[in-house]
Formats: C-alpha cells, structure tokens, sequence
C-alpha cells in the first residue's frame, strides 16, 4: 500500500503546478475576476458581447449608453488580440452572444506586431466565434487615434485599411470606423477627446465612439429584441 504522506505530497505539487501555469498565462486572474463579477451580477444568453483591450474595460456606462439591448462588457487590461483568442471561451462563448464587438489592434501595433500578424489573429477569432454560434454578428471597432501614439500613425492607418479590408470579405462581421470621426479638421486627434495619458478617453471620446456604434445597435435591437 503506497504511504499516504507521499500521495498528499504528490497532490500538493500538481495543485502547485497547475495554479503556477495559471499565472503564467497572460490575464487570467483578472479574467477569472472579470467572469466571477459577471456571474455574481447576473446575465442572459443571446446578450451582446463587447470585448478587447482597455477601450472596452473602461467604458463602464456601456450599458446605460444602448440601454435598449442587453451587454455585456467583458473588456480586460492591456490586452492584444493573441490574447482575447486565448481567453475567447471565457470572455465571449460562454455567454452564447448574438453578437460582439471587438476592440484589438491598438496594443498589437504599440508592441510592434505587424498588421498581418494581427489580422490572422482576428480571423482565428473570427472561426471560433462561428465555430461555436452560427449566425453570429461581429463587429471589428478599429483603432482609435491616439496623441500619446500618433508616431505610430502610418502604422495604426494600415492596421485600419486591412482590417476594413478583412471584415468586408467576411459575411457576417462588419467594420467601425472610430479613427476618422476623432480627427480634427486639420486631420490630427483631439486631444479634448483623451485623459491625461493621451491613451484613454473622456467621456466625449466614447460619445463619438457611440454614435458609430449606434446605427449597428439599432439595426441588432429591430432584428433580434424586438
């Protein structure tokens, strides 16, 4: 009979190695935060899923913004698309949504990821989120004009183009432009629009980000809430 003392021991270290390889993942334990305080508040299937980088996290009146259809934002950290395809199940299927929103891209193109790498990422979303529900909408939200990276600007207008590119090849996924509307007329970004990193917007930054997402919602809400 094997000595008890050395099974425990044995269990003790595969529960050490396993929570070791959690960590090791980007973003799991605010993932795993992210999900527990969804589940704790509440939600149903078939909700819209807006999701990505901190753009998303930190848009916290979301839902009073589209309060005519159900959202969930599940918006985590820092986070590039590489990322969101590692964490899709958690952050997106598991609700079983009608449709997403995606933010990715703005990271991806400040850690030097090039447009191609990003847009293959995005497409492997792309099948899973079919995979898993047929007939589901997505939307690709490009990226924001930032002042704090506007040396990135050529970088960021490509990143743009292709993944207007992409999303219009693709049946059910669509393009949202939010680069142009945040320009001024001189076609650099308002900083009146960004916090005072020059990142992360003011609330007049998500109002025009609402008003480019607005036609889409209503479009949801006539086909699917009604």
């Amino acid at each position: 009979m094997k000595n008890p003392k050395i099974l425990l021991l044995l269990l003790f270290f595969l529960i050490l190695a396993g929570r070791n390889y959690a960590q090791q993942i980007p973003f799991q334990e605010e993932v795993n935060q992210l999900t527990a305080q969804i589940d704790k508040k509440g939600w149903s299937k078939g909700s819209i899923v807006f999701t990505g980088s901190s753009s998303i996290r930190m848009w916290k009146n979301i839902q009073e913004e589209f309060a005519d259809v159900p959202i969930i934002n599940t918006g985590f950290g820092g986070s590039q698309a590489s990322d969101l395809l590692t964490h899709l199940e958690s952050l997106v299927n598991r609700y079983d949504p009608q449709a997403v929103f995606i933010y990715e891209g703005d990271n991806d193109i400040n850690a030097g990821k090039s447009t191609e790498e990003i847009i293959h990422d995005l497409d492997q979303i792309l099948h899973k989120l079919n995979e898993h529900k047929e007939g589901i909408s997505i939307y690709f939200i490009g990226a924001k004009p930032s002042p704090s990276r506007w040396n990135l600007k050529d970088s960021y207008e490509q990143f743009n183009k292709a993944l207007e590119s992409y999303a219009e090849g693709m049946i059910n996924s669509q393009y949202i432009d939010v680069w142009s509307p945040m320009l001024d007329p001189t076609g650099n970004p308002r900083p009146e629009l960004f916090l005072e990193d020059m990142l992360h917007m003011k609330p007049e930054g998500y109002e025009i980000w609402k008003k480019q997402l607005d036609p889409h919602i209503k479009f949801l809400k006539e086909m699917i809430y009604q």
